[in-house]
């Protein structure tokens, strides 16, 4: 019974997942000064997110600069003409409230979530770092070493993290993609205050921003506040952007990466296309099934092959993520079970993708993926952060939040042929990237060295 009641709810979702849209909510204007304003109503909960999205990530970056980006993040709460360092997450907590902030290849986004009383507050305190950031030497170069540190907890000390960032590096040749968002070391050492204060200046602009509101609100009064607080900022000629494409792979290419670390870890990737047309692209929703064949609930290939039943991974992973301002990949991970190589281990994936090539998937089993495929769709936009995250993220990779209801159709409409037709065609050799992680001993340097302090 319990089975039969979770299939009804995943049938149920996935029915509410393909519904219209409620008619004009979202509600959406654009200001004079090129401020486009998305807002959803949404009252089931006395609560607002106020989120502002800026068209400017790790790609936009020139080289020599990598991470400026999400340098330029940090300050971002260093206090401004009006307000001390420290004083906006103050007010925030002060009203009950959260913020925070996150910079993506493709965007660099802010948000609060608060009572719907101090949206207006929170309006006011964003508008003000938008137009009067003041980012002096002494609050800068402190942040710079809180950047430096982050790095290496992240990256410089993960030996997971060190094998994806070289996987990019190798992948991408000629996109900056290639480039890790948080930046490379010696770059994150050469920042000077002017770089953060001539990022601010070049893109943190109303021309260059949405803002997304989504909550207990009534979207004619969000216009208004939008126009008081943020209205009166000019708008301002952006840099010309000059993002190179990626070149055509022509052959397989490999990266190892020694750190210490207790078991190895394999990694394979391949440029794929990115879906730009909501309603052509059929081959990203291919492959957004196929990963979700390979490993999107508990029953999928990967883990019930490799993991339970011939226990040669003790994880695996496929992931195709296909919307963005960039290019794409497909890739597969896992970490061998004690006994077997990474030889074998990445034979038996590129296995699992052949066989769907040769054999293709049966109806019953394409029906329960985009059940639960569907499902998650339904889940992630259940929150009001998770609506606004699916707005501004949309709007962000060059996509519109009106496509949300396309997305699900093309999701919905693929077909078993599709996802064996995409396994045939994206995963030979010539465009294989592969990393692999060659464990060290425990108590070896964990940082590298190659030549920059760390």
């Amino acid at each position: 019974m319990l089975r039969l009641a979770l299939h009804t709810t995943l049938l149920t979702l996935a029915a509410l997942a393909l519904a219209p849209p409620a008619l004009a909510n979202p509600y959406e204007t654009t200001l004079a000064n090129g401020l486009h304003v998305v807002v959803k109503e949404d009252r089931r909960a006395p609560s607002v997110v106020h989120m502002l999205w800026y068209g400017i990530g790790s790609m936009d970056e020139p080289d020599g600069v990598s991470g400026i980006a999400h340098m330029l993040e940090h300050m971002m709460f260093k206090g401004t003409k009006n307000l001390g360092p420290g004083e906006f997450n103050r007010r925030v907590a002060a009203a009950g409230g959260r913020d925070n902030a996150f910079t993506g290849r493709d965007y660099t986004a802010y948000f609060q979530q608060i009572p719907p009383d101090r949206l207006e507050e929170m309006m006011w305190m964003e508008a003000d770092r938008m137009a009067h950031l003041a980012i002096s030497e002494k609050q800068f170069l402190p942040e710079r070493e809180v950047v430096k540190e982050e790095r290496r907890m992240r990256t410089d000390d993960n030996p997971r993290a060190r094998l994806w960032e070289q996987l990019m590096a190798v992948t991408y040749t000629a996109h900056p993609y290639r480039r890790p968002i948080i930046g490379w070391m010696g770059d994150i050492e050469r920042y000077t205050v002017e770089d953060a204060r001539r990022w601010h200046a070049q893109w943190y602009a109303p021309n260059n921003a949405r803002l997304v509101v989504v909550g207990d609100v009534d979207h004619r009064e969000v216009f208004a506040l939008a126009e008081k607080h943020y209205g009166a900022i000019p708008a301002r000629a952006l840099p010309e952007r000059r993002i190179p494409d990626e070149p055509p792979q022509h052959g397989p290419r490999q990266v190892t990466v020694q750190a210490p670390a207790e078991l190895p870890y394999l990694a394979l990737a391949w440029h794929v296309p990115t879906l730009r047309d909501p309603r052509g692209d059929r081959d990203a929703y291919a492959l957004q099934v196929l990963a979700a064949v390979l490993d999107g609930y508990d029953g999928a290939r990967l883990p019930r092959r490799l993991v339970r039943e011939r226990q040669i991974a003790v994880s695996v992973d496929a992931s195709y993520g296909g919307i963005g301002r960039g290019p794409s990949l497909f890739t597969l991970s896992a970490t061998p079970a004690a006994g077997h190589g990474l030889d074998e281990l990445e034979a038996a994936l590129r296995e699992e993708i052949a066989r769907i090539a040769r054999e293709g998937i049966d109806e019953a089993e394409l029906r329960r993926v985009l059940t639960q495929t569907l499902a998650s769709e339904v889940f992630k936009r259940d929150s009001l952060m998770g609506q606004a995250m699916e707005i501004g993220y949309l709007e962000s990779a060059g996509l519109s939040w009106r496509d949300e209801a396309a997305l699900l159709d093309g999701l919905r409409a693929v077909t078993a042929a599709e996802v064996q037709d995409v396994a045939r065609r994206y995963f030979g050799d010539a465009t294989l990237n592969r990393a692999i992680l060659e464990p060290q001993p425990l108590d070896a340097p964990t940082r590298p060295n190659n030549g920059n302090p760390q």
